[in-house]
């Protein structure tokens, strides 16, 4: 059949209608109408709303966002006639983005399927409500967007200004970019949501201001729920536009780079607490902590025992290597190992239980990432040494607050904890290069050798040719000055002997000569094993400390 077309965007065809009214009819859709100051467009645009779709949406609600006139009364004219019309008005005004909010959070109390976003201007049209719905049909489609961008020109000839229209699509660009999206248009506010989909993101922590609607993209976008985008008109009338075009777009791209270092956890806000999970993450990179470990020599049959193991890689390489390994840590993962595998909490004793499982102590200790997360680290490093031999191997690795990103936040008034990484929400001890080595030896340890890390770039970031360049960058930078530079500490440290057992043999030695309790060279006690290039330069201390070098 020939379709009629407004401003070549095609008009709902029958099917389409009937599709979108069989999702109203089957779940429970209400329409959300934003409006601020809207009294001479309120009545039409809902009037507007086909009166067949209208008798099977479960409601209809208007928020006026304390309008200067006559909104509300305007619209509660029609409730007469609309019985499924509900009139509401916020006690002082809260902003187009909170305005969403309410009408959200409303959605979800009431039980609603499928809310669509209708501004009360009449902006948009409410003709298409049922194209907004049909792909409402899919049960994996999370939301609709009605884009003015699909049919080539249409926006123009709908009488969009050419800078709108030069800046949405710029916009648009740069947002798919970054965002690694492929929308046709970031920035239309005609839309439609699963409700079950809202409740998956943090909405409520979003702004107030016109870029909530990117935000929640962004939100969308990292839980990778189903965006649809269906073709609506242009229509530019006497509306008054409250948008201002470059504070909105400057706020719109920096929401976006702030989403991005959240997702790299260089900063933390909850609304952008949506990306991936929570679990630790095994790298598989050169220039990281782990690779670094594992390619150091471990003799066979070496009793090695892994604190904090996490996902269990690190102990399985090692027990590929040959050698014995225990892991531990609060929570086992669900799965089966070819070595033991315990749980217990770190911040309580365990050193028996553990020597227990090992059949005696410990030739090496790793507790990679560890220390920083236990509410009494100095107590942990007892009951570490507990397990170990005299002479034995600890090899702890942490985060390094006095990396040079943290200090410029600093500067700048930012100290944001996030989900990971240096400032992570479970840390509960921060630890410069300095204050980790003076933690380990004021527990009975001599620190053989440090090492600095970079940000794990390549694991977490990418590895494209500039992601691979940066990451050797870092690393080496790391390596060079790793009191400023090194995103991440190694440490190598010598388990001494404590005061009691030196005392003892200093009483013993009164009646006959006795050997020596632990051998004093670090390398003789691991059985000629070096540092293996861990000894660097600590570099210019940027932090008041003095400069020292480590090495074994």
């Amino acid at each position: 059949m020939a379709l009629t077309r407004t401003h070549d965007v095609a008009e709902i065809t029958p099917d389409e209608f009937e599709q979108g009214l069989r999702v109203a009819r089957e779940q429970r859709v209400a329409v959300f109408v934003v409006a601020y100051n809207a009294e001479g467009h309120i009545r039409e645009t809902l009037q507007r709303i086909p009166e067949a779709l209208r008798s099977e949406l479960a409601a209809v609600y208007v928020i006026d966002d304390s309008s200067q006139d006559e909104t509300s009364s305007v619209a509660r004219t029609l409730q007469d006639t609309m019985p499924k019309l509900r009139v509401f008005r916020t006690p002082y005004n809260q902003g187009y983005g909170g305005n969403q909010k309410l009408g959200y959070q409303y959605a979800s109390e009431e039980g609603f399927d499928v809310v669509v976003l209708l501004h009360g201007d009449g902006q948009y049209a409410p003709e298409f409500l049922p194209r907004m719905l049909a792909p409402f049909d899919d049960p994996d489609t999370a939301a609709v967007f009605g884009s003015r961008m699909m049919v080539p020109g249409a926006a123009r000839r709908g009488g969009m200004p050419l800078y709108k229209y030069v800046g949405n699509r710029i916009l648009t660009w740069m947002e798919n970019r970054l965002l690694d999206a492929s929308l046709s248009e970031f920035h239309s506010g005609y839309r439609a949501y699963r409700v079950s989909a809202l409740e998956q993101v943090p909405f409520q922590y979003n702004t107030n201001d016109f870029h909530f609607d990117t935000e929640i993209i962004i939100q969308l976008l990292a839980r990778g729920l189903r965006i649809v985008e269906v073709p609506i008109p242009t229509y530019y009338g006497d509306e008054i536009c409250h948008v201002e075009g470059v504070p909105y777009a400057a706020n719109c791209i920096l929401t976006v780079l702030r989403s991005k270092a959240n997702r790299f956890h260089l900063v933390y806000h909850p609304k952008f607490d949506v990306f991936g999970t929570d679990d630790y993450v095994f790298k598989a990179s050169p220039n990281t902590v782990h690779q670094h470990v594992l390619g150091r020599f471990w003799r066979k049959g070496e009793k090695v025992l892994e604190l904090g193991a996490g996902h269990g890689e690190v102990s399985r390489h090692l027990g590929e290597k040959g050698a014995d390994v225990v892991a531990v840590d609060i929570h086992r993962p669900d799965r089966d190992f070819d070595f033991p595998y315990l749980s217990a909490n770190l911040d309580q004793p365990f050193a028996e239980e553990v020597a227990a499982e090992m059949d005696g102590a410990a030739d090496t200790v790793l507790a990679l990432d560890v220390i920083e997360h236990l509410s009494r680290p100095e107590t942990s490093l007892r009951e570490i040494r507990g397990v170990m031999k005299p002479g034995g191997l600890l090899v702890a690795s942490t985060g390094n607050v006095a990396y040079v990103l943290v200090r410029i936040m600093l500067a700048l008034g930012q100290f944001n904890y996030g989900k990971k990484g240096i400032l992570d929400l479970t840390h509960t001890r921060l630890f410069t290069v300095r204050s980790f080595c003076r933690t380990l030896e004021g527990e009975g340890f001599r620190i053989d050798a440090v090492r600095g890390f970079g940000p794990p770039i390549r694991d977490m970031v990418g590895t494209s040719f500039v992601l691979r360049t940066l990451d050797s960058i870092a690393g080496g930078l790391a390596r060079v000055w790793p009191s400023l530079f090194a995103y991440q500490i190694l440490v190598e440290a010598t388990r001494l002997d404590d005061v009691d057992s030196l005392l003892a043999g200093t009483l013993e030695s009164g009646a006959h000569p006795a050997p020596a309790l632990s051998a004093p060279d670090a390398s003789s006690a691991r059985d000629g094993r070096s540092g293996d290039g861990l000894s660097v330069p600590d570099g210019p201390s940027a932090a008041g400390e003095p400069d020292r070098v480590v090495g074994s």
